[in-house]
């Protein structure tokens, strides 16, 4: 009984470092705060490009999930969150991926969300750099925060906005299939 009683103990003092992701040498937090709301890391991942990392994505839920539908859909509080780790990124190069992006996340239908993408994009007018990060949190009734080491740049009204966004990352058709299972929690 004693050997059970300490074995849990132990397993018990050791989770919360199981919890700890690192990626990329990026120190992924387990939880953020949009609003009141406390989020939880469901999952991250590298978007790499001919064989160079560009950035982490980490995805931060109420509870976890691995349903790609049903989050997209989703009128609840979420974010994602992208840690910049090349400098080959700016702001000009992520503008266009960002637009790439949309416009297969749409099936290129981006007349009803035209303005909102332009509102986005003009988030990203400013130079990118390495180290920067950029949470796009969405808050049921707000709409959608882009925030740039910690400063609001825009807010994007809309559910249909919100949805296209994450379908950039998370729909059928994503930026990068292992990124996508990374953020998902599948990886």
């Amino acid at each position: 009984m004693l050997r059970i009683l300490a074995g849990l103990i132990i397993s018990m003092s050791l989770l919360p470092m199981a919890q700890a992701i690192e990626i990329n040498d990026i120190e992924i937090a387990d939880n953020i705060q949009i609003e009141e709301k406390s989020l939880a890391l469901n999952g991250a991942g590298i978007r790499s490009k001919f064989f160079l990392n560009l950035y982490v994505g980490a995805l931060y839920l109420n509870e976890k999930s691995s349903d790609a539908e049903t989050l997209i859909a989703a009128d609840e509080a979420m974010t994602i969150r992208l840690y910049i780790t090349s400098s080959l990124i700016d702001g000009e190069k992520m503008s266009e991926a960002t637009l790439d992006g949309f416009v297969k996340s749409t099936g290129g239908n981006l007349a009803p969300i035209q303005k909102e993408v332009e509102l986005l994009i003009g988030a990203f007018s400013e130079a990118v750099e390495d180290n920067d990060v950029f949470d796009l949190q969405y808050v049921p009734g707000t709409g959608l925060s882009v925030v740039r080491n910690g400063e609001t740049k825009v807010v994007v009204p809309g559910l249909e906005f919100k949805k296209a966004l994450f379908g950039i990352w998370l729909s059928e058709d994503p930026v990068q299939d292992d990124l996508k299972e990374g953020m998902l929690g599948e990886a």
